[in-house]
């Protein structure tokens, strides 16, 4: 009886506020998280493409990622819902993550060394595949972190806060070849089937950065024990620990996470959709922005992108090395400009969201990320303009700085997609289940990045013969649409009229 009286008295426990520092150290390992993520991003395409990859196939390459997300984040997801330990819940998921990432981003680079074994491409993907595992067994627990530590109330800020950091890390990671090629002086430059020193260098620095901050935040956060936890959450620990103990069969399990996933709450659903046209956009800019500004800004033609034509051409003249070098330079810059941008609005974004509303800061968000990808096409070539980044000067086509403007949209969408899904999903979750369906969740990003890498390549290809500006301007479009089906979503506070009237009749 008093056992039941306790259990009755758990819903009603207060889960306390947290000192501004105390969520911000939950987040903080996201940023090396990030920072090695945007060195990925910015730089995986150039390091195949160096390696013997051509322009239609990149996006199969990029495949690994959203599949890694798609196996790893729900497995991820459930196992530290089920983990309770004196390392913590999330924690050793965290760590164990990082390192394994760090040991991709080292080896990912140095493909080349590798030629007497196995192809460098083949090598070089798999260390891309491994990359992309460890990072998704690091971020989910991330998102889980912030929802099992930080109250409802203060839900939006945390979320804020971790959306701020992933973008500092981004701007730094994205930056990092630039600024080892033009302040500390390493070449920029590939030889056939090697990578650039530069790049190399960068993705050790990253690894370093990444284990650094993501001991900070496992050893700064000490995660809630089980008793504690379930009293803040409403939970019955009896009646958990009960579950925890009986290890059902695999089949079993499988039932249950379908069942899982069929009964997924309604805003998850809802937010489906925004998430595919979101995510469809960004794995195309990811993915072909070097080609397109080394093509539409530089001026360089497709045919330097054809492994076969490169093959046939015995050596690769010295000026288009040099365009295409400092194309993928520059793309390191408008990456950490979106980045730099997005970091800017994550301040007010909590803000924003309070007097606007979740749903219309989240669709003008991503408008302005549309507006931004489809302007790509006005900014083309243009006189050698001398900028200086305050780290150094360069001198780059004008139509290479214009690229700065498309960046605010893009990073003003960026930080949106970062938080609001999140912010508006959490509230709708069971606390015991958050994990797993915050890895559930992962599908809708992960399916939108696999549909975009199967089609993708072929749509240049074919539609666009291999002119990748244009396939910057569909995401634009993508982009758009994501914007109009936020109108669709209803966040857990509001009623569904369809449901309503149902009941009412």
């Amino acid at each position: 009886m008093t056992q039941s009286a306790s259990s009755a008295v758990a819903p009603q426990a207060q889960q306390p506020r947290l000192p501004f520092w105390q969520v911000w150290n939950v987040s903080l390992g996201f940023l090396g998280v990030q920072f090695g993520f945007s060195l990925q991003n910015a730089n995986a395409s150039r390091i195949l493409s160096d390696l013997g990859a051509d322009l239609h196939s990149l996006s199969l390459f990029w495949i690994v990622a959203p599949l890694m997300g798609l196996i790893v984040q729900p497995i991820v997801g459930s196992a530290s819902d089920r983990t309770w330990s004196r390392f913590g819940r999330r924690n050793p998921f965290i760590l164990f993550g990082a390192i394994a990432a760090a040991l991709g981003m080292a080896f990912m680079p140095n493909a080349g060394i590798v030629v007497a074994i196995v192809a460098p491409i083949i090598f070089g993907g798999v260390m891309l595949a491994l990359m992309d595992a460890a990072f998704n067994v690091t971020m989910q627990p991330f998102r889980a972190l912030v929802s099992d530590m930080v109250p409802s109330e203060q839900r939006t800020l945390g979320y804020s806060i971790q959306s701020l950091l992933i973008n500092i890390g981004a701007i730094f990671g994205s930056m990092l070849p630039f600024i080892l090629t033009n302040v500390i002086g390493l070449e920029n430059t590939a030889r056939a089937g090697e990578v650039a020193p530069s790049v190399i260098w960068a993705f050790y620095i990253g690894a370093t950065v990444l284990l650094g901050s993501v001991l900070w935040t496992v050893l700064r956060t000490k995660e809630y024990p089980p008793e504690q936890y379930n009293a803040y959450k409403g939970l019955d620990s009896a009646q958990l620990e009960r579950e925890r103990q009986q290890k059902a069969p695999l089949a079993k399990r499988l039932i249950g996470f379908f069942q899982l996933l069929i009964k997924m709450p309604r805003t998850m659903r809802q937010l489906a959709l925004v998430q595919f046209f979101s995510w469809f956009a960004l794995f195309i800019m990811w993915v072909y922005t070097t080609p397109a500004i080394t093509q539409h800004v530089w001026g360089v033609e497709a045919k330097w992108f054809d492994p076969a034509y490169l093959e046939s051409a015995k050596e690769i003249p010295a000026h288009i090395a040099a365009a295409k070098g400092a194309a993928g330079d520059w793309v390191g810059i408008i990456f950490a400009a979106y980045s730099l941008f997005a970091a800017i609005f994550s301040i007010v974004l909590a803000r924003l969201s309070q007097v606007l509303g979740r749903k219309l800061t989240y669709s003008l968000s991503l408008a302005l990320g549309g507006l931004g990808y489809i302007s790509f096409l006005f900014f083309q070539g243009g006189d050698p303009t001398q900028v200086n980044l305050l780290i150094t000067e360069v001198s780059v086509p004008s139509g290479a700085l214009g690229l700065l403007l498309p960046m605010v949209g893009v990073g003003i969408a960026w930080a949106a997609i970062l938080a609001m899904p999140y912010a508006i999903l959490s509230d709708s979750l069971p606390a015991d289940k958050t994990g797993v369906y915050m890895g559930i969740f992962n599908f809708t990003i992960a399916a939108p990045q696999i549909v975009s890498a199967l089609v993708a390549g072929l749509i240049l290809k074919t539609v666009f013969e291999n002119q990748a500006i244009y396939i910057i301007v569909l995401a634009g479009v993508c982009m758009l649409l994501g914007a109009i089906s936020v109108a669709l979503v209803r966040e857990s506070s509001e009623p569904e009229p369809a449901l309503k009237a149902t009941t009412t009749a």
